[in-house]
């Protein structure tokens, strides 16, 4: 039973996931700025939903909050290069780049236990890869598409270190207060880098802000670090896989960007993956 509510919460983040990018676009400040308004928005809500559920935003021991504070350095260098590979190219560039991290995953994952990657996970990881690899459509090594991959692969790199110490050390805490310490961090350590771009910022941009701090960052990821403790992380990592389908029809639809006949077939790709990965994530233990 928890498994399977653990699967249909993470389908839930990455629906509200996939809605993160379009605000690379639509929000008029840099990558980092953007990071820190983000999650200063965030860490409030975290925070007041820890306390509405009666909870206790203390940790048990100082070794804790060094994971904390690691998890927090991790989450912060992800969330900047992930809105600045949008940024620098175009919302499907950043995402495809960004969706390296499932092969990752699965890669790396049973590497730590000493064991090798079974050949279900290897065939699905392949599937992933070709999907990404059909959708990129530049790769020249001189133009703003390969600033844009190499930046979200950067992102990728991260968000699979974060998931993996996580899942490992962390995930005993609740969903909330987990990320509302990786969120605390990342103010702390961005914030002396921030620029004076949000001070001439228009009311719509904050109302922007505050919608993508609460609802496309708070909720998306309490609800993913609550998955991880009870799903394994390259099935986690497989699953979002969704996550570039959600954000290419919301930028169709949002930014104009329409999809060509490749990035349909490789999303279906993807897609196909995913839901091979879901459904064998039914059977497993985590």
């Amino acid at each position: 039973m928890t498994a399977n509510r653990s699967l249909w919460e993470l389908h839930l983040a990455v629906a509200l996931f996939g809605g993160t990018a379009l605000f690379a676009k639509l929000i008029p400040l840099g990558a980092l700025d953007m990071t820190v308004l983000r999650c200063l928005v965030a860490a409030l809500t975290l925070a007041l939903v820890v306390k509405v559920a009666r909870g206790r935003l203390r940790l048990g021991s100082f070794r804790e909050y060094g994971i904390a504070l690691v998890l927090g350095l991790v989450v912060s260098l992800h969330w900047v290069t992930y809105f600045a590979s949008m940024q620098v190219s175009t919302v499907a560039v950043g995402m495809i780049a960004f969706f390296t991290y499932p092969v990752m995953a699965v890669l790396l994952e049973p590497l730590l236990k000493r064991q090798l990657p079974s050949l279900r996970d290897l065939g699905a990881a392949a599937v992933v890869l070709a999907g990404i690899v059909l959708i990129l459509p530049d790769t020249d090594l001189g133009n703003s598409t390969t600033q844009g991959v190499a930046l979200g692969v950067l992102s990728a790199l991260l968000f699979t270190l974060r998931n993996l110490l996580h899942k490992h050390q962390f995930s005993h805490h609740s969903g909330p207060k987990a990320m509302f310490y990786q969120c605390l961090v990342a103010v702390l350590v961005l914030a002396p880098f921030q620029s004076d771009a949000a001070l001439a910022m228009p009311a719509w941009g904050w109302g922007l802000v505050l919608v993508l701090g609460i609802g496309f960052t708070a909720t998306p990821h309490a609800l993913l670090a609550q998955a991880l403790g009870n799903l394994k992380v390259k099935s986690v990592a497989l699953i979002s896989c969704l996550q570039p389908i959600y954000a290419s029809v919301l930028a169709a639809l949002v930014l104009h960007e329409i999809p060509d006949w490749r990035t349909l077939l490789g999303g279906a790709l993807v897609v196909s993956a995913a839901v091979f990965e879901t459904l064998a994530a039914r059977t497993q233990k985590p």
